[in-house]
């Protein structure tokens, strides 16, 4: 079932959040010499989670080829600049990812919203005395 969620929409989401975050994370080190590093680590694992995403059709839990890295960044011991130019690689390869997808253009509302209805009318069942 988790298919029928997944969609080309992953690209929007994911890619929009991680760059306004950036950009606010550009302007705390522009204003107060500092980022939030373990909010950094996150935004870059976002990225790397939705180019497997668009590349494998599911949402990865464990990154592991990438771990030591992800956490060098949260350690605060990567500089910006070399943070900066794997964020740029990443998207470059999350744009890579959305145009070579298997992944519809939107989820499947229809067999969604039918399964969302069947688990609440269960879930009502499951309650009743």
């Amino acid at each position: 079932m988790r298919s029928i969620f997944l969609s080309q929409l992953i690209y929007q989401t994911y890619n929009g959040y991680v760059m306004s975050q950036f950009k606010r994370m550009r302007s705390d080190l522009k204003n107060q010499g500092q980022v939030k590093w373990k909010h950094v680590m996150h935004l870059l694992r976002l990225l790397i989670s939705g180019i497997q995403v668009l590349k494998e059709g599911f949402v990865p839990v464990r990154v592991e080829e990438h771990r030591e890295q992800l956490l060098s960044i949260k350690r605060g011991e990567v500089p910006w600049q070399e943070t900066e130019k794997w964020r740029l690689s990443l998207h470059a390869d999350f744009d890579r990812a959305l145009a070579g997808t298997k992944l519809p253009d939107r989820p499947d509302y229809e067999k969604a919203n039918q399964f969302l209805v069947k688990a609440r009318r269960m879930a009502m069942e499951d309650s009743l005395p």
